[in-house]
């Protein structure tokens, strides 16, 4: 995705956020069009807030679980895909625990294929829907700092953020314990720290991450509550941080290990604007993808 691109999907996301997401509008710019959501991990965020952008746009929304779907009788993700094509859809929204499986699926897909998140690979609109409420806290993202911290190595939203926020003028820094950093970060050029006090200091923003206990491999951490207590995100070390720097998690939080209480309810918190940006912006990206504009 170029600068170009990501600032006008933000733009037009602003303006569906301005129109309170579309409710009064009597435009639907997708109607009679239909959307697939294709979901073979579990998700409440972004599963909901893609049914709720294709339906605020006037597409005929298609929800499919991957515990539902023929995938659990032994069918492959091809011949899923084929069958899914044979119905004439205009977009597929998929997300997926292999990484790439968007990218390998769009070559055979007669519907335009959007990344609701692939493994450890990437989450587009999550990085998206994160610099739309970061814009709008903050007024713009150039020249400032972000802090992105915990389970880095397993977590796609660090990843997608970390190409989009640079692209948009923000400097990225990530932090999690060594354990739980990508060899490849600083040669991305990130800086990395391998403790959250000094990657805290003076940053204008804050992203938590979670603890990827789906992905974990082995035993990366001695327990959550020595993680809570070395990692955790409470109100002293957020008073490291600008003042006013807003704080941003993904979901879902596991509340007093990566963040704390008063952290997460606390009136620098933008989580729930998050989700409210999340709508916007998918709305923004599935209008674009089945239109081509």
């Amino acid at each position: 995705m170029t600068r170009e691109e990501a600032l006008s999907l933000l733009a037009r996301a602003q303006t569906f956020l301005d129109e309170r997401a579309g409710l009064d509008s009597k435009d639907r710019p997708l109607k009679g069009k239909t959307v697939l959501n294709v979901f073979f991990e579990n998700s409440t965020r972004t599963r909901t807030s893609f049914e709720l952008a294709g339906k605020r746009l006037g597409a005929d929304v298609v929800n499919l679980a991957g515990s539902s779907s023929s995938t659990k009788k032994g069918e492959t993700l091809f011949d899923t895909f084929a069958t899914l094509n044979a119905m004439h859809a205009h977009a597929i929204v998929l997300r997926h625990s292999a990484s790439g499986a968007p990218h390998v699926v769009a070559p055979r897909s007669r519907a335009a294929i959007v990344n609701a998140g692939d493994g450890m690979h990437e989450h587009p609109t999550q990085a998206l829907l994160d610099a739309l409420t970061l814009t709008r806290a903050l007024g713009t993202l150039e020249g400032k700092t972000i802090a992105i911290c915990g389970d880095i190595l397993h977590s796609r939203v660090a990843r997608s953020n970390a190409l989009l926020l640079p692209l948009l003028g923000a400097k990225v820094r990530l932090s999690g314990p060594r354990t739980m950093l990508p060899r490849s970060a600083e040669a991305l050029g990130l800086e990395v720290y391998d403790r959250i006090e000094p990657a805290l200091e003076d940053v204008d923003a804050i992203m938590m991450l979670r603890i990827q206990m789906e992905r974990l491999g082995g035993a990366l951490f001695p327990s959550t509550r020595e993680y809570s207590r070395i990692w955790g995100l409470n109100e002293r070390r957020l008073r490291l941080a600008r003042p006013g720097a807003p704080v941003l998690h993904p979901g879902p939080l596991n509340r007093g290990v990566e963040i704390h209480e008063d952290v997460a309810d606390g009136t620098q918190s933008v989580i729930l604007n998050q989700v409210e940006a999340g709508v916007a912006v998918r709305m923004a990206v599935l209008e674009s993808c089945v239109l081509g504009s």
